[in-house]
Parts: C-alpha cells; structure tokens; sequence
C-alpha cells in the first residue's frame, strides 16, 4: 500500500470513529450541563453514579478490542466464518457482564453510590439516578459489541449515525423530564437517566435493523448466537483476558480518583465531573486513533506482511504526535467558554478550569502513548506488554502516589489530579522503545 492510500484508509476510519466518539460523549456532556444547571448535587450524585458506567464501558471496550483484533487479521484473509464466531463469544461474555453488574446496582444501590462520596444529599441523587439507569447495561452491552464486530471489517458510518440519533434523542428527553417542561413532570436526575434509557433502547433497535437489513459480509443472524465455537472461544479469551484485566485496572483507577477527590472536598466530585467529561471529548481524537491503527495493524500482520506492518507504526507514530498537539490546543482554549455553561459555584468553576489546564498538557502525552499501546501494539496482538506496563504505572506508581499526596501530605486537590495523570506523560517511553525496538508482532489467525 502507498503512502498516500494509507492516510486515505486511515483518515476514512479515523474521521467517522473520531465524530461517532464525540457525539457519544457530547451526550454526557450535554447531561452534565443540564443537571449542573439544575442543581450542583444533582451533578454529582448523576457524576458518582457514572463511574461505574464508566468501568463497565472499559470492560465492554476491551471485549470489543478483543473481537477487532482478531477480526481484524481474520479480514485481512478474508476469513469471515471464523470472525462470525469470535463476535458470538463476545457477545455471550458480554452480556454474562451486562446481567452481573445490574443485578449489583440492583441489589446494593445505596453502597454503589457511597463507595464515591459520604455527602447524603449526593448519595440520594445518585441511587435515584441508578434506580433507573441499571436498565441500560444490558442494551449497551448488545451496542458495543457489535459496533466492534462492524468496525472489524471498516463499516464505521452506521456508528456515526447512530450517535446522532442518541444524541437528539437523549437530550431532547432531558431537557424536558429534567426540568419538567411542556407539562412534564420535574424528574431531575431521574430524567436524565430515562432519556439515556430511551436512547439506548431505540439505539440497539436501529442497529439490529441495519445489520438484518444491510449487513452482508458476515451474515450475523440471530440463531448464530445459540452456539460457540470452543476452540476460536479460548483463542479470544487468551487475547481477550489480560485486555480485560488491563481496562478493568484503568476503569477502577479512573473511578477511584472520584473516590479520592470525593472524600478531599464534596465540590472537587462536581469539579472533576467537569473537568473530565470534556477532557473525554477532547480524548476521542486519540481514542478514534487507536481504534482505526488497531484495524489496519491487525489486517496488515493477517495478510502477512510484516515489513509492512512495521512500516504503518512508524508513520501511526508521527501522526499520534500530532493529534496530541492539537487536542492539548484544543482543550485548553474550549475550557473557559464549555464553563460558562455550567451553573457552578466559584470556588467549584475555578477548581474544574485548574483540573483543565492539567489535562490540557496530559492530552499531549495520552495522545502517543495510548494509539501506540493499545492500536499498535495491543493491535499487533503483544496485549501483555500493556497490562505489564499499567500494573506498574498505575498500581505501583500512581495510585499509591496520589493516596499518599491526597490523605498523608493532604496536599489540595489540583495537586492530586497531577499525581492521577501522571502515567500518561512517562507511559510515552515504553511505549516509544517497544513499538521501535521490541518485538510486538503476533499472528494469532488458525491457517
């Protein structure tokens, strides 16, 4: 493949990817102005509550990876029998995880809620917020996983269309159920999660039709889920697990920074909400990054070709430079006017503007290291270099750092952001001396 057909594909996977995450989470965002707007505890009580969201969507994500990078290489053969196969044990494990987790909010709402916060006010907020938003799980769970198995093969616009959708949707529901609008009554939080319910509903109804209707490469049917194929099930599972382990990890370390912050000063959950939820828009250039890295770098390794492959991460790596630079930019010129749409306190709005110039220098760093990690290498199918990596970045370096900085030296709350974001600066080594000089490449097809 040329240079210039290589930007062509890349840029035509990484626009749609990039667009579908931003309207995905501008959806959060969208929520997190209307309740900040309704009332501040409100906010926080919905921002707790999220956080489990937020790791189940990593666990949900790694099984997703999982699925493209076999799929990928899989694609690359243009084997689709076994890629059918793989996408049904994703979705079996998925959904095992969807029923797990909402039987947990079900059963101890009110200690989901007070892992995050003491304040009683946050915690009724946030356990009528998860009284209704526990439904989603299971629709999520059908969504993801088969975005994962359409974005194996490059179909990436229905995504995109499909984030509109919920985007309209959601946010038509809250504006009105959040205030009680046109008659409606007041639901406040609880509005917010009946206008995520709905969207996520119809949003698995449009998929399942588009994929009945239009999808003809993998012929996915629904008696195709009734059985498994044992032998390519361990073979994801063995990829699969430590991705698992390794987004499971990050999950409960993004969480416990609510945690921390949470019980330093009831303001710093809200803050951080924020903070945050734009940071995580920001992200998605790096996000669409290392998902359209991890198709290509997979199809390239199925097709055999490795000097090919390696010649793709040098060019990807340059690229991931450049997206940092510019989503740093980005951030940090956005944050001031995204902020003046919060009815915030001052003491508040002037803690979540320090937690984004923060994160404006993190987007730089982040923006390397994790399409590298996770869409080159991970891509390349090395996934235990990156669980290795976190377990000492994350578990041995940052979390006792910030627990130490934030409840021994009590050091204010900006300070601990620094020492929760610190890995996404000093990860760009390894992940520069492994993509140049390690040896990532893994087949992992059956011939």
């Amino acid at each position: 493949m040329t240079k210039d057909k290589f930007l062509r594909r890349f840029f035509a996977l990484y626009i749609v990817l990039v667009l579908q995450n931003v309207i995905s989470l501008a959806v959060n965002l969208a929520d997190n102005i209307m309740l900040g707007a309704y009332s501040e505890q409100a906010l926080a009580g919905a921002a707790a509550v999220n956080q489990v969201q937020f790791v189940y969507q990593q666990l949900l994500t790694a099984m997703g990876d999982g699925l493209v990078i076999f799929c990928s290489q899989y694609w690359g053969k243009r084997q689709t029998g076994p890629m059918k196969k793989i996408a049904v044990t994703a979705m079996h494990a998925a959904l095992a995880l969807a029923v797990i987790l909402t039987a947990a909010a079900s059963l101890y709402p009110y200690r989901v809620v007070s892992i995050f916060t003491t304040d009683a006010g946050i915690i009724r907020e946030g356990m009528r917020y998860l009284g209704i938003i526990r439904f989603t799980y299971l629709f999520f769970a059908v969504t993801q996983i088969l975005l994962a198995t359409l974005r194996s093969i490059e179909m990436v616009k229905v995504a995109f269309y499909l984030s509109i959708s919920t985007f309209c949707i959601n946010c038509g529901i809250n504006y009105v159920l959040i205030y009680g609008r046109f008659g409606a009554p007041e639901m406040g939080t609880a509005g917010a999660a009946v206008g995520t319910l709905t969207a996520r509903i119809i949003e698995v109804l449009i998929l399942v039709l588009y994929i009945a209707k239009k999808e003809r490469t993998i012929h996915l049917r629904p008696g195709d889920y009734l059985c498994q194929d044992v032998t390519l099930g361990k073979d994801y599972f063995r990829v699969c697990l430590p991705m698992l382990f390794v987004q499971g990890l990050w999950g409960v370390n993004t969480a416990l920074q609510t945690v921390i912050l949470g019980h330093m000063a009831s303001n710093a959950i809200a803050a951080n909400s924020v903070a945050s939820t734009l940071f995580l828009l920001v992200k998605s250039m790096a996000v669409g990054a290392s998902s359209s890295a991890s198709v290509l770098i997979g199809q390239a390794i199925g097709r055999g070709n490795l000097a090919q492959t390696k010649a793709y991460a040098l060019r990807l790596q340059k690229i991931f430079v450049l997206i940092g630079i510019v989503s740093g930019f980005i951030l940090f010129f956005i944050r001031i006017p995204v902020l003046g749409l919060y009815d915030l306190s001052d003491e508040t709005r002037d803690m979540a503007n320090a937690f984004l110039i923060i994160l404006s220098v993190v987007c730089v760093g982040m923006s390397y290291q994790m399409p590298t990690n996770n869409g080159i290498i991970r891509g390349g199918g090395n996934a235990m270099f990156v669980v290795k990596m976190d377990l000492v970045s994350i578990w041995m370096i940052v979390l006792p750092l910030s627990f130490y900085m934030a409840f021994v030296v009590k050091a204010s709350p900006v300070i601990v952001v620094c020492c929760l974001n610190a890995d996404q600066i000093f990860k760009c080594i390894p992940a520069f001396l492994e993509v140049n000089y390690g040896n990532w490449i893994r087949k992992l097809t059956r011939d």
